[in-house]
């Protein structure tokens, strides 16, 4: 194997330069504050996390881990995703703390990515998880967070497609039980032309294969909930369905109704999430730049159950979606000559006190001023003797 060329850089990592940088940082701060406005108390955790504990509760694939090991023999992860480390310490150092909990973070997240996936496998989710509540309601309030926070960082045209895999596993139990898994990993693929071309090939009755087919004409208004009603009546489609109702009025409280639409078709996790399930996407991008969902099962695993609920949010996907530019902050050089280097110093003092960012250079230093100087919004030169002086 040839040794890596001095610029490469590992597959998928990315350098942020500093135009960008500084867009994700305006659009993180907003994002802190909307959530910090909601009662949701940011956290951080570890980057290394165990195997055992943390990467097999992750709902991210086991191919997709980054794993190393410590001196002492244990196999660590780089942490894959947020909610399975939020949950590790929600029963170790908040054990104490009542439910329900609001907690929030933005933390870099790794996951490992094949040479033809051209996707980042390091970048920076921020999100809230929303901990010890079963309710609807809650279901409600991390969704209408979710179009809260967009709207906050400035994104205007979006859509949050809502599921429920409650619904998704009913019908499919219903009419295949133990082959359901082929159709679910077509939807969790997005694979809706192979999920069509499998129920066709399916040994199932004309009806049957109606009723699977129809689940692909579940997108839109409260009013699909009535024909996905028709395909599946046992009691867990029943129960998804009577939720889903339920979420729609939630919804229409906090009066967001306009940004959301049902898709019965959504599956985020093959056996990850439990209940109520969304995506966020921005008008521009072809892939969510969100998602999140109900997860009543993961607390158990370092127990102490919970029901519970939340999302991540991609910056960079955001940033991408937003498609401006960051307000620039006026930048200012002072270019100067040693005659005059006392006097620069306290003008580049005076106009930080006052807000501005400041540049001072010695002209010694630079031997392209012109091409330097197309930086800054201001140039000041302290340069040669001060009128006056001898």
């Amino acid at each position: 194997m040839s040794k890596p060329f001095m610029f490469e850089k590992p597959l998928g990592m990315r350098d942020t330069l500093p135009e960008m940088y500084e867009m994700k940082k305006q659009v993180r701060e907003q994002l802190e504050d909307e959530m910090t406005s909601w009662g949701y108390q940011m956290i951080e955790t570890p980057t290394l996390e165990y195997y055992e504990t943390v990467g097999l509760a992750s709902a991210i694939l086991d191919q997709q881990l980054f794993k190393l090991l410590d001196q002492q023999g244990n196999t660590l992860v780089l942490r894959p995703d947020m909610t399975a480390p939020i949950a590790r310490l929600v029963a170790s150092s908040m054990k104490g703390e009542a439910y329900p909990l609001r907690l929030s973070y933005q933390s870099n997240v790794y996951r490992a990515q094949q040479h033809e996936g051209g996707k980042p496998a390091e970048f920076e989710q921020i999100g809230v998880e929303l901990i010890g509540d079963g309710t609807v309601s809650a279901d409600g309030e991390v969704i209408a967070l979710m179009v809260s926070s967009l709207k906050r960082a400035g994104l205007g045209d979006f859509k949050i497609a809502i599921g429920h895999i409650g619904y998704v596993n009913a019908l499919l139990n219903d009419i295949v039980g133990e082959r359901a898994d082929a159709l679910r990993r077509f939807l969790y693929e997005k694979n809706y032309v192979g999920f069509r071309e499998h129920v066709k090939n399916l040994p199932l009755s004309s009806i049957d294969k109606g009723r699977l087919l129809g689940l692909m004409k579940l997108r839109g208004g409260k009013s699909i909930l009535q024909d996905a009603a028709k395909l599946v009546q046992n009691e867990q489609g029943t129960k998804a369905l009577a939720e889903l109702e339920e979420l729609w009025q939630v919804l229409e409280s906090y009066g967001i109704e306009d940004y959301v639409k049902l898709d019965l078709n959504l599956v985020l996790h093959m056996s990850y999430y439990t209940g109520a399930v969304f995506e966020g996407y921005g008008s521009n991008l072809g892939v969510p730049l969100c998602s999140g969902g109900r997860y009543d099962e993961l607390l158990g695993k370092f127990e102490r159950p919970g029901q519970a609920t939340g999302f991540g949010l991609r910056l960079d996907l955001l940033v991408e979606a937003i498609g401006e530019k960051a307000s620039k902050r006026k930048k200012t050089c002072i270019i100067f000559s040693k005659e005059r280097r006392a006097e620069a110093f306290q003008e580049a003092q005076s106009l930080r006190e006052a807000g501005e960012a400041v540049v001072v250079q010695d002209i010694a230093g630079v031997t392209d001023v012109d091409g330097m100087s197309e930086q800054f919004t201001e140039v000041h030169y302290f340069i040669g003797q001060k009128k006056g002086e001898a």
